[in-house]
């Protein structure tokens, strides 16, 4: 007998803090509809068992920032186009007008990574050697022939001419002939630019010239990806159905399958709009009798242990 009750005793600290911590669990939703200032919807995620697991790795959302990670580094994601499912990044070590950063380590992406650069991107090396670059020489391989090096785009001369008039690159005095543009289907199979392999000091990106062609100020730099849902690009049903009830889209256990995620932390297989009803009945219930089930449940434990 007293071997039960120092059982129950030394449970009763445990007891009291789930019942303490039981509103703030109830009313808190482990998956946030939110981070930072952008919203957060399928396929992506502010935690583990949030979105869709493919995505989990690559974009995280850390103190209300989100971010992109790949194997160059990590790189915050300014805006979520959810209609064009395209992302896009700024790269604080990418030269803009308003500054100019040497030296830089490029950009990639992982090779399994679900995103592709889109048709917009732009991207501009900035003081390559002229004489020992791989990009200024006749053929697109690099000297052990591992991988396709870009080639310049003939037709980017404008751009260099504008970019180099920048008062933070042009303060730099750099030769016109040290900037080549490229689209990314020159970045061969990795998607994937070294700087320090193809001999340049700095690199800018921009993905729309906002109808200002040769006033490079306004043009607006960054890095825009596309994403795709799966194989058949659909997106899942029960996911639409489970935002459309408030809910978050999840997903748990070692088949990554399928949950909702409620408003009051609650996981579901279908949608939120029966957990929400739930809690509004249990939200009529008197206080005095939220207290009582409270004493009840703790003294059901108390008999089982005694």
């Amino acid at each position: 007998m007293k071997l039960k009750q120092y059982s129950f005793l030394a449970l009763l600290p445990l007891i009291s803090l789930i019942f303490v911590n039981l509103p703030s669990l109830v009313s808190s939703q482990a998956c946030q509809r939110a981070c930072g200032n952008l919203l957060m919807k399928y396929p992506f995620g502010t935690g583990i068992g949030c979105g869709d697991p493919r995505f989990q790795q690559y974009v995280t959302c850390d103190q209300q920032t989100l971010s992109l990670r790949t194997h160059t580094g990590s790189y915050p994601i300014t805006n979520i186009d959810y209609s064009n499912q395209v992302i896009y990044i700024s790269d604080p070590s990418m030269s803009t007008c308003g500054g100019c950063s040497q030296p830089s380590k490029g950009f990639g992406l992982d090779w399994d990574a679900p995103f592709s650069f889109t048709d917009d991107n732009v991207f501009t090396l900035l003081d390559c050697s002229t004489t020992s670059s791989p990009i200024f020489r006749s053929n697109s391989y690099n000297v052990d022939n591992s991988s396709a090096v870009p080639l310049c785009d003939k037709q980017g001369a404008p751009i260099c001419s504008y970019l180099y008039s920048c008062r933070a690159i042009s303060m730099l005095n750099l030769p016109i002939s040290t900037c080549c543009v490229y689209t990314p289907v020159d970045l061969g199979p990795a998607f994937e630019f070294n700087l320090q392999k193809l001999q340049c000091s700095s690199y800018s990106a921009f993905y729309s010239f906002s109808g200002q062609e040769s006033n490079p100020d306004n043009w607006k730099y960054g890095i825009s990806l596309k994403y795709k849902f799966n194989v058949n690009n659909d997106y899942p049903n029960s996911c639409a159905d489970c935002e459309k009830s408030g809910g978050v889209c999840g997903y748990t256990g070692i088949y990554n399958s399928f949950i909702c995620n409620c408003l009051n932390g609650v996981n579901t297989t279908s949608t939120c709009y029966f957990v929400s009803s739930f809690n509004n009945g249990l939200r009529l219930l008197p206080l005095h009798t939220g207290t009582l089930l409270v004493y009840s449940l703790v003294w059901i434990l108390a008999m089982v242990l005694l």
